[in-house]
């Protein structure tokens, strides 16, 4: 059904095809292009380019989350689109919301008539907290700081708009790259020995995904522990339940999508409980830019530098894994000092930063 909007824009509900190459697929293709437009015009970098075929997996429902997706037209080009995910967890009050426009639409209404119409899909899933990630461009002007008291975001249109239809920023991310280069890695083996000195009671392992079937239950209970561990502020943080039917299927799609991902772990060597980890990604194309995902040191393993332990063992494995790959970009929130030092020491330095906003449906 198309849902006039203003200026000229309407809002159409994006029917998946089963194939990002079926005959169908045209019009899916295209928006993947616009994704792809909206995120290189507002960040200025492209590193958060998918594919379709990388793309098709992430817009599909799953188990543990509804995902509902709209195009955006104006007149008969797609300029844009909105998306809804709602978490199956248990007692979750919470809708992910985003609306992305290519910037020379903006300033017409659009996204001011499209966003009731994400709102009436929230509370027909009867959540109440809808929640929005979102980059903004670089500014000297004025700045919202966040209430954690760490880090703040342009006072943009983007935030302008936020504001006016009842967000509230909660928190700042921060976007830090480090250029990869043999100073690079031979300052993460120094570092990797000094961290490897505080944490005699642990050793370091690795694997590729799919993960061997004797690692999968730890590192299931690991990403279940970085839903409640990592810093979130005001946001609500649903506690994700993972188990090894969870994460196996995590990895098909992950396959799906064309991505490589290492993960590297320190293992307490007295119970052989994984204590920490993180992971490193890239896309098909090797040659491009690595994502370092998840990051955790479980609370009760903390204090054994097992952080810098697990990222400089990740980062020299990954040299053999992408060897041209020219840098590696991470985000951590604003008041998470304990990481931030970590990547400061590493060398990672900020680039970008990210609001993350909160608006309560009464």
């Amino acid at each position: 059904m198309t849902i006039p909007l203003s200026a000229g824009a309407t809002l159409h509900p994006l029917v998946l095809p089963a194939r990002a190459d079926a005959a169908d697929a045209g019009e899916f293709r295209e928006l993947s292009r616009v994704r792809n437009l909206v995120y290189r015009e507002i960040t200025g970098r492209g590193e958060d380019d998918l594919t379709p075929e990388a793309l098709l997996p992430i817009l599909r429902s799953r188990k543990e989350r509804t995902t509902i997706s709209w195009i955006v037209r104006l007149d008969e080009e797609i300029v844009g689109r909105a998306v809804v995910n709602i978490p199956h967890e248990e007692g979750s009050r919470v809708a992910i919301v985003s609306i992305e426009l290519r910037p020379h639409v903006w300033g017409r209404g659009i996204g001011t008539a499209i966003l009731p119409h994400l709102e009436a899909v929230v509370r027909e899933h009867g959540r109440t907290v809808m929640q929005n990630w979102t980059e903004q461009q670089p500014s000297t002007g004025p700045r919202i700081d966040a209430p954690t008291g760490f880090g703040s975001v342009p006072e943009d249109h983007v935030a302008r708009f936020l504001i006016r239809q009842g967000f509230r920023l909660e928190q700042v991310e921060r976007v830090s790259h480090l250029e990869l280069s043999p100073k690079t890695l031979q300052h993460a083996r120094d570092l990797l020995e000094q961290a490897r000195t505080a944490s005699a009671d642990y050793r370091i392992v690795q694997w590729m995904l799919p993960t061997p079937d004797d690692r999968a239950a730890g590192y299931a209970w690991l990403k279940s522990r970085m839903s409640t561990d990592a810093p979130a502020a005001g946001m609500e943080q649903d506690e994700e339940a993972w188990d090894v039917a969870r994460l196996r299927e995590g990895e098909s799609r992950i396959a799906e999508m064309g991505t490589t991902v290492q993960v590297t772990a320190a293992e307490h060597i007295a119970t052989g409980e994984l204590s920490a980890f993180t992971e490193l990604a890239g896309g098909p194309n090797p040659d491009e830019v690595t994502h370092q995902e998840d990051t955790l040191v479980l609370k009760e393993h903390r204090g054994h530098r097992l952080g810098l332990l697990v990222k400089c063992a990740a980062l020299l494995a990954w040299a053999d894994v992408a060897p041209r790959s020219p840098s590696v970009i991470t985000y951590n929130a604003e008041e998470n000092r304990p990481m931030l030092s970590i990547n400061e020491a590493m060398g990672f330095t900020p680039t970008a930063y990210e609001g993350a906003w909160k608006k309560e449906l009464t």
